[in-house]
């Protein structure tokens, strides 16, 4: 039975879903209904005769696969058809392995899938069997890490057919860790010993025997007429080739996605395979469109056209609402302290809809001082990623630092005492093997008080040089801080200072992202305390409380989550700190490509902020701000490519247009190519009374392509990381400048 199409259909959908028989490509906007008009185009297509036999749907993972197949039963509840399998890209894997373990092309695996566990001892086991001399005692004290690492990059080698040496140096790991590679090799050899599979090898192994093997490429290829793919922009190599080698010559394929959503890089997912790859390998597919959202409205579909139409990498689709979408309102808040403005949206927030708003980080060092503004307020929250900033490894060390220097070890049992010796002796590290720590510790926790000077009497002789020094600047710093009565957020500043503690810490961190959030930890905790203004005393009866608030389970409140574990969510609120360089766009690191890694940044917080669907709020510095001497380096340059104010007027004009808006509307800042092309689709006359200056003014002067030195003169910026910016003047200099005092020397030029 033929359905007529539903007339709430857009223009866009209804093409899809009566596509010709040909390859295509659908780039679909964040919130644009592209898995109910998938559902249909497959209703369509079985209609039309296809056997559901011969037609593969393949999702990104089984949540989405059960969402689909919702989705497409309710589409074709009447119809009486029989439907296709829905698969995965694992299942589809796992199939082809057991197929080629039959035909004898592959040997025979257990069906007992390797379990986390135990995929992490095998990596416990061979990194300790691996990992140099020297790292040893870092790998005891940090075994959750380096066990991750070790199962990541495992992954990470899964989702390609390079060479595993290849996969190493692309991934830029330090020297140190070159064992990894023989990790891998070692991990190989013992899972096919055991003949066992990982979740990886569902996918990894049988696209390596397809590639080594014309004989299984006949045997794979070609049985399909029509293929669906969703997610595609989340595809990685080992993904795309599967799909090609089962598409061979014969099935017409169709993949949906959007590449200003590709955000999952550490996965392997590139936004190259739906932008380019598909294209030249599927002979010029039709390409199509989902440019309508029904999520969020006109204003936050005007900043995520602006903030991406800096991105080269990618297909020139405007991002529409849906003349249906209710309005989405806005607001940008210029603060130096994100947790207030935080406090401030939530105090007008009904109780009721705290548990729909989201407040979403680039990293979770973000989060800390915002959690323990909600901890002491009361205000409940639900966190995704573990327990919390109170239980992490440094604020543990820092409490510990505070009952020392409050005179509290004389009343607490010997145990305890073992416990804080430990936790002060390895922050920082004092660089003293396992076992000789812990002999040093259980000699501090005999003693009640007097740490400071017990450890300054030691014979540091006994010890090399580096061990006698570290020893000796924490003795020097117990000593200075004993009793001390200043405020807290000072005390642990001196300490820090005294030991080289942030130093240390990115000394002893397995990679640069592990050492930022470590010593953004200590910063955020740092900054909540100074907003208290108390003593150690009473710093530590205020944590004690707090971490007995934290402690609580919560299945309400609201949620705290980082923008890469939200995609395809969304929320009635979204709240985003940290909208500053630093954190968006992350600092980059030396040799990294700085336009790829900026467009990577964008991709961001586009997916941030079209999870909103009534309010968004973000949160940046004030215009202009230098960096800091904390690191604080100003708003982000993102700030001035959102257009904020241009879009916040134009969007609410939009929502509620007067009854003659005919004579169309004239707005009281530049406008921009991103807002004519809006404004046409939507057949506004739109002008403006500001003159149209083509630079952006906000964000940071190494933001701007082309700069001028009061010495140098004109030139253009190069590169730049955490902390500098190289500049080649045009007088043929090339010079690096610390973006600390660029304020000082440079000012923006055309």
């Amino acid at each position: 039975m033929h359905k007529p199409l539903p007339d709430y259909l857009t223009d866009e959908q209804r093409d899809i879903i009566t596509a010709p028989y040909e390859h295509a490509v659908v780039t679909a906007v964040a919130g644009s209904g592209k898995t109910f008009t998938l559902a249909w185009r497959i209703r369509y297509l079985l209609e039309q005769g296809h056997d559901p036999a011969r037609l593969l749907v393949l999702m990104f993972n089984r949540s989405a696969r059960r969402d689909f197949e919702r989705k497409l039963q309710d589409v074709t509840r009447d119809s009486g058809l029989a439907l296709p399998e829905i698969r995965t890209y694992h299942a589809m894997g796992l199939r082809l392995y057991r197929r080629f373990v039959q035909d004898g092309q592959l040997p025979a695996f257990s069906d007992a899938i390797l379990s986390e566990q135990e995929i992490n001892f095998q990596a416990w086991r061979l990194t300790r069997e691996l990992a140099p001399a020297e790292l040893a005692d870092e790998i005891r004290r940090n075994k959750k890490d380096y066990v991750e690492t070790a199962v990541n990059f495992i992954d990470l080698v899964k989702t390609t057919l390079s060479p595993v040496a290849v996969v190493f140096e692309e991934l830029g790991y330090a020297d140190k860790h070159r064992y990894l590679i023989d990790l891998f090799h070692g991990f190989e050899a013992w899972r096919k010993g055991q003949s066992r599979i990982s979740y990886a090898d569902m996918l990894y192994e049988p696209v390596l025997a397809i590639h080594q093997s014309p004989t299984l490429q006949k045997l794979v290829s070609n049985k399909m007429d029509l293929i669906l793919v969703d997610e595609y922009q989340d595809t990685n190599e080992i993904q795309h080739l599967l799909l090609r080698y089962v598409a061979g010559d014969r099935a017409r394929v169709t993949v949906v996605g959007d590449p200003d959503q590709t955000i999952y890089e550490f996965r392997g997912a590139r936004p190259e395979f739906i932008l380019n790859r598909f294209g030249e390998e599927f002979d010029s597919p039709l390409e199509l469109s989902l440019s309508y959202t029904f999520r969020y409205g006109h204003r936050v579909a005007l900043l995520a056209n602006h903030l991406i139409h800096h991105n080269s990498g990618r297909k020139a689709v405007l991002c529409h609402a849906h003349a249906s979408t209710p309005a989405t309102t806005i607001e940008l808040h210029r603060q130096d302290n994100d947790a207030e403005v935080v406090l401030a949206v939530l105090a007008r927030t009904e109780a009721d809809a705290l548990a729909d708003t989201a407040i979403l980080f680039r990293v979770w060092s973000q989060s800390v001082p915002i959690e323990l503004q909600l901890l002491a307020r009361q205000i409940p929250y639900r966190i995704d990623a573990g327990k919390g900033a109170l239980f992490s490894r440094e604020v543990q060390a820092i409490t510990a630092l505070l009952q020392l220097v409050a005179g509290q070890l004389t009343a607490l049992p010997a145990a305890d005492r073992l416990d804080i010796a430990r936790l002060l002796l390895r922050f920082p590290h004092v660089g003293l093997k396992e076992g000789e720590l812990d002999q040093l510790a259980q000699m501090l926790a005999r003693i009640p008080d007097g740490w400071g000077e017990r450890l300054l009497a030691l014979e540091f002789s006994a010890w090399s040089p580096l061990v006698g020094r570290k020893l000796r600047a924490l003795g020097e710093a117990l000593v200075k801080l004993a009793g001390f009565q200043g405020p807290v957020a000072t005390l642990i500043h001196r300490y820090a200072q005294h030991t080289d503690l942030l130093e240390g810490i990115r000394g002893l961190a397995l990679t640069h992202e592990a050492a930022d959030e470590r010593i953004e930890t200590i910063h955020g905790f740092q900054r909540y305390l100074a907003g208290l203004d108390i003593g150690a005393l009473e710093a530590l009866n205020h944590l004690k409380a707090l971490k007995t608030q934290a402690a609580q389970p919560q299945r309400s409140g609201v949620l705290m989550s980082t923008i890469h574990r939200t995609k395809g969510l969304e929320w009635t609120q979204v709240i985003i700190p940290g909208l500053q360089e630093k954190y968006l766009p992350y600092s980059p690191r030396q040799g990294d490509d700085l336009k790829a890694h900026l467009e990577s940044e964008r991709r961001l917080l586009y997916v941030a902020m079209t999870r909103a669907r009534q309010a968004l709020h973000l949160i940046t510095r004030a215009a202009g701000q230098a960096a800091h001497l904390d690191g604080d380096q100003g708003p982000s340059r993102f700030v001035g490519e959102l257009c904020f104010g241009l879009c916040d007027q134009f969007g609410q004009w939009l929502d509620q247009p007067p009854s003659d808006a005919t004579a169309g509307l004239t707005v009281t800042h530049p406008l921009t190519p991103v807002s004519l092309r809006y404004a046409a689709s939507t057949g506004v006359e739109l002008a403006s009374d500001q003159p149209s200056s083509g630079r952006i003014d906000d964000g940071p002067l190494w933001g701007h392509p082309r700069l001028h030195h009061v010495i140098f003169g004109a030139g253009t910026v190069m590169t730049e990381d955490g902390s500098a910016f190289e500049v080649r003047f045009d007088s043929g200099e090339q010079l690096n400048f610390s973006k600390k005092s660029a304020h000082l020397y440079f000012s923006v030029t055309s």
